[in-house]
C-alpha cells in the first residue's frame, strides 16, 4: 500500500510548510480541503497543495489528515498555481492567499463539526432546492406573468472607435493586456459589454473586476438583464466583502461548480475559482482600492494580467486616468493602447473653470459663483453635485482662547466634528474608530467658545440647506451608506433625478451616470498638490478628471468649478484642458529624474510595536543583518533609513517603515525573499510585529 504525505495550506502566519500523512482510508487530491490537526488538539480547515512522497517532518512529528471535504470538485490545478505566484510575488505564506479567499462556511471548522452531519454546502443546496419548488408551485398557480423589457437588454449602436476596440479585443486569442483609454462618458461600458458577449458566444467565461462595492449593484443589473436570458438565471455572480457569508458562499458554489459565465466584483473576484476563463476585465484600473492594504497585500490588477498572460487571454485594463505605470507600458510597446477620444452620446465634456479664492471671501466655504450656479441649475430643473473628499462636519474642534484641538487618545492625529440633523454632535477618530461626545468648553482653559474648524460633507451639506431650503439635498459618504443596502438606495435616488444636490467624497466620483447633472462644484482640491507622497498629484488628477466626468454626460453646457489658491499649478492646467497626456507625460519625466516607479521597484517593510523606538531599531537591526551577512546581495538595491510614519500612532500602537529600492525587480524580489528567510529565523521578537508589502502604493 502506498505511503504518501500532502502538503496543505493553512492560514497560518508562519514561514513554513504544513505536511501531513495520508492513512490508508483517505485519497485526497490537489486542491481539495481537508481537515487537519494543528496544534494541541485543535482542528482546522487547509487545501492540498501538493502530493509528496516523501517529507523532512520527522516521523515522531507526523500527523494524519483527519478528513478530506468532498462537497465540492477540487480546486484545478490552474487556479492553485495562481495562488502560488501570488504568494511568492506578495511574500506571503501559500495559506494566507488561499484560505481567506474562500467564503467562511468553507474555511470554519465549526460548520463541519457542529451539531448538524451535513456541510454548509449540502445545507445551501438543500435550501435551493426547497427555494425552486416554491417559485415552482408559485408559477403553476399563477394565470399570466408580465415581462418588463429593460433599456440595457440589448445591444447600444457603437461609434467608430468603440467599434474598433471591441473588434480588436474580440479577435484576439493569446495573451495581449489592452488599455483602453477613454474619456468621461466616452462609452467604455459598451465596449466592455460587446467583447464580454463575444467571449460568451465562443462558450468562454469573463471576470469583470470593479473597484469599490458602490459600483456593483448598477453593472449587476446592467449584465443580468443582457446576459442572463440568453444564457440562464445564474449567468451572473457577485462577489465582494459585502456580501453575507450565505451569499458569497452560494456565489462560490456557482463559479465552482462551473455554473456562472460571469463574475463581476471588487478585488477578491481576480480569485474567482472560474475555468475557461476568455476575458479579463479591469474598471477603472488606476484605483488603489485595488491594492489589498492588510494581510497579503496584492494588486488585483497585476494579478487579473498576471492570469491571463497564464491562460494565454487578453486582459483588458479601462480607464480615463490610467495609472503612470500602465501608461508607461503603452509607451514601450508592453500594453497595446486603444482609444476612446469622442463621448459615446452627443455632448460635450464640461467646461471647467477655476476659481481663485486666494483673496475671495467665502460662504461657509463656497464661492459666490459657485452659489449662483447652484441656484441657476435649480430653475432650470437639473442636477448639482459638490465633491469634498472629506466626511464629517469640521476636520477638527478648535477652542479660540488657548488653541486647544480635538485630538484622538490612541492615535496621533485630530478627532473629526461629526454633527448632522437628528444626532447628537460626536468627535469621532477616522483611524482607530474612537468615539467621545462633544465637550461643552474647553479641556484646558474652560472657555465656551469651541467650534469646528474647516469643512466636512456634513457641513457643506447643512450649509446648502440654508441657503436653499426648497432644495432636495443628498449627501452620499462613509457615514451615510454605512448600513446595509443604503448606498445602493442613495445612489438609485440620484441617478433617477430625484434630488437636486448631491453632496459627496470619492464615493460618487467614478462610474456613476447621473442624467440631470450639469454642474459639479470641488472644494479642497489644493490639500493633495504638495503632498509628501510622490503619487498625491496622479491620485489628485485622477479623481478631478474622474468627478468632472459625471457632468454633462446627458445635457449640454455642462460646467465645472474648482474652487483653488493655486489656478497656475500645472495640474490644473491639464486639467483645464481635459489633458491626461500632458499630465502623464510631465509627471512621468519627473519620476524618471527622480528614480521613482514606474522606473524603479519598490518594497515597504512596516514594523510595529507600543513605542516607535522599538521599531525602528529592528528595521535598523535587519538592515545591519543584510549588509554584514549579504553584502554580495545587495548590489543595485537602496537601503533607505528607517523612519516614523506620518501618523505615527494608530490605536496604541506606534509604526515606522524602511523603504527597499531597486531598479531591477528580478533582483529586487531575490534580495528579498532570501533576506525575509533569515529575518524570520534570527529575529523574531514579541515586541515588534512586521509587514512586507511589494509595489506599495502609500510611502
Amino acid at each position: 500500500m502506498r505511503n504518501y504525505w500532502v502538503r496543505v495550506a493553512l492560514d497560518i502566519p508562519l514561514e513554513t510548510f504544513f505536511d501531513y500523512h495520508v492513512p490508508p482510508t483517505l485519497s485526497p487530491q490537489r486542491g481539495q480541503r481537508v481537515i487537519v490537526p494543528f496544534g494541541h488538539q485543535k482542528q482546522i480547515i487547509g487545501v492540498v497543495t501538493a502530493i509528496l512522497d516523501k517529507t523532512d517532518i520527522p516521523l515522531d512529528k507526523q500527523k494524519d489528515i483527519i478528513q478530506v471535504l468532498d462537497d465540492l470538485p477540487p480546486f484545478s490545478d490552474t487556479w492553485i498555481d495562481l495562488c502560488e505566484f501570488a504568494a511568492k510575488y506578495y511574500l506571503r505564506p501559500i495559506g494566507e492567499v488561499i484560505l481567506p479567499v474562500l467564503p467562511p462556511p468553507l474555511r470554519k471548522i465549526t460548520a463541519y463539526t457542529g451539531k448538524t452531519a451535513s456541510s454548509p454546502v449540502e445545507r445551501l443546496d438543500k435550501k435551493i432546492r426547497n427555494q425552486q419548488k416554491k417559485e415552482q408551485q408559485k408559477k403553476q398557480s399563477s394565470t399570466h406573468q408580465t415581462i418588463t423589457p429593460s433599456a440595457h437588454s440589448t445591444s447600444l449602436t457603437l461609434n467608430t472607435e468603440q467599434r474598433i476596440a471591441v473588434e480588436v479585443i474580440s479577435q484576439t486569442q493569446h495573451f495581449k493586456t489592452f488599455l483602453l483609454h477613454g474619456i468621461t462618458g466616452s462609452g467604455k461600458t459598451e465596449v466592455y459589454l460587446q467583447a464580454l458577449a463575444q467571449k460568451l458566444a465562443e462558450g468562454k467565461s469573463v471576470i469583470f473586476l470593479v473597484p469599490e462595492i458602490n459600483l456593483t449593484p448598477q453593472f449587476e443589473q446592467i449584465l443580468k438583464d443582457r446576459f442572463c436570458p440568453l444564457y440562464g438565471e445564474n449567468t451572473v455572480v457577485t462577489m465582494h466583502s459585502g456580501l453575507s457569508d450565505g451569499d458569497r458562499l452560494l456565489a462560490w458554489l456557482r463559479m465552482q461548480r462551473q455554473e456562472a459565465k460571469i463574475v463581476l466584483g471588487t478585488r477578491m473576484s481576480i480569485f474567482a475559482p472560474l475555468e475557461n476563463i476568455g476575458l479579463i476585465i479591469v474598471d477603472e484600473e488606476h484605483d488603489a482600492s485595488y491594492k489589498q492594504q492588510d494581510g497579503l497585500r496584492y494588486s488585483a490588477r497585476d494579478l487579473a494580467i498576471w492570469r491571463a498572460k497564464q491562460l494565454t487571454i487578453p486582459v483588458v485594463l479601462g480607464s480615463a486616468t490610467p495609472s503612470l505605470e500602465s501608461w508607461q507600458h503603452t509607451l514601450t510597446g508592453k500594453y497595446e493602447k486603444l482609444c476612446l477620444t469622442q463621448r459615446a452620446k452627443v455632448t460635450h465634456l464640461p467646461h471647467i473653470k477655476l476659481i481663485n479664492t486666494k483673496k475671495m471671501p467665502l460662504n461657509q466655504g463656497l464661492s459666490p459663483d459657485l452659489i449662483s450656479a447652484i441656484d441657476e441649475r435649480l430653475q432650470r430643473g437639473e442636477q448639482s453635485m459638490i465633491y469634498l473628499n472629506r466626511r464629517g462636519f469640521s476636520p477638527v474642534l478648535r477652542c479660540s482662547s488657548c488653541s486647544w484641538t480635538s485630538e484622538c487618545i490612541r492615535c496621533s492625529v485630530h478627532t473629526v466634528l461629526h454633527q448632522s440633523a437628528g444626532k447628537p454632535a460626536t468627535l469621532q477618530c477616522h483611524h482607530c474608530g474612537y468615539t467621545t461626545r462633544v465637550p461643552y468648553k474647553c479641556p484646558e482653559c474652560g472657555n465656551q467658545d469651541i467650534s469646528g474648524l474647516g469643512y466636512g460633507t456634513q457641513r457643506i451639506e447643512e450649509v446648502l440647506g440654508h441657503l436653499f431650503p426648497h432644495a432636495k439635498i443628498q449627501r452620499i459618504d462613509a457615514d451615510s451608506t454605512r448600513l446595509k443596502g443604503s448606498a445602493e438606495k442613495l445612489f438609485t435616488e440620484a441617478h433617477s433625478g430625484d434630488v437636486d444636490i448631491i453632496v459627496g467624497t470619492q464615493m460618487i466620483a467614478k462610474g456613476h451616470d447621473f442624467k440631470r447633472l450639469s454642474l459639479v462644484g470641488i472644494l479642497n482640491a489644493d490639500m493633495m498638490l504638495f503632498s509628501g507622497d510622490f503619487r498625491a498629484p496622479e491620485r489628485l488628477f485622477a479623481q478631478l478628471i474622474q468627478v468632472s466626468g459625471r457632468a454633462g454626460r446627458h445635457l449640454p453646457d455642462a460646467e465645472v468649478l474648482l474652487q483653488t489658491e493655486f489656478p497656475e499649478h500645472n495640474l490644473y492646467q491639464s486639467l483645464l484642458k481635459h489633458d491626461y497626456a500632458e499630465f502623464a507625460s510631465t509627471t512621468l519625466e519627473e519620476r524618471k529624474i527622480a528614480k521613482l516607479p514606474p522606473f524603479s521597484y519598490q518594497v515597504l517593510i512596516s514594523a510595529q510595536a507600543k513605542k516607535v523606538e522599538d521599531a525602528i531599531d529592528f528595521l535598523k537591526t535587519i538592515i545591519h543583518m543584510a549588509k554584514e551577512d549579504m553584502p554580495d546581495y545587495l548590489e543595485g538595491i537602496q537601503l533607505y533609513d528607517p523612519i516614523p510614519l506620518k501618523i505615527i500612532r494608530v490605536a496604541n500602537i506606534e509604526r515606522a517603515q524602511l523603504l527597499i529600492e531597486s531598479e531591477s525587480r528580478t533582483r529586487l524580489h531575490h534580495f528579498m525573499q532570501i533576506w525575509l528567510q533569515r529575518v524570520y529565523q534570527f529575529f523574531r521578537t514579541p515586541k515588534v510585529k512586521y509587514f512586507v508589502e511589494v509595489d506599495p502604493l502609500d510611502i
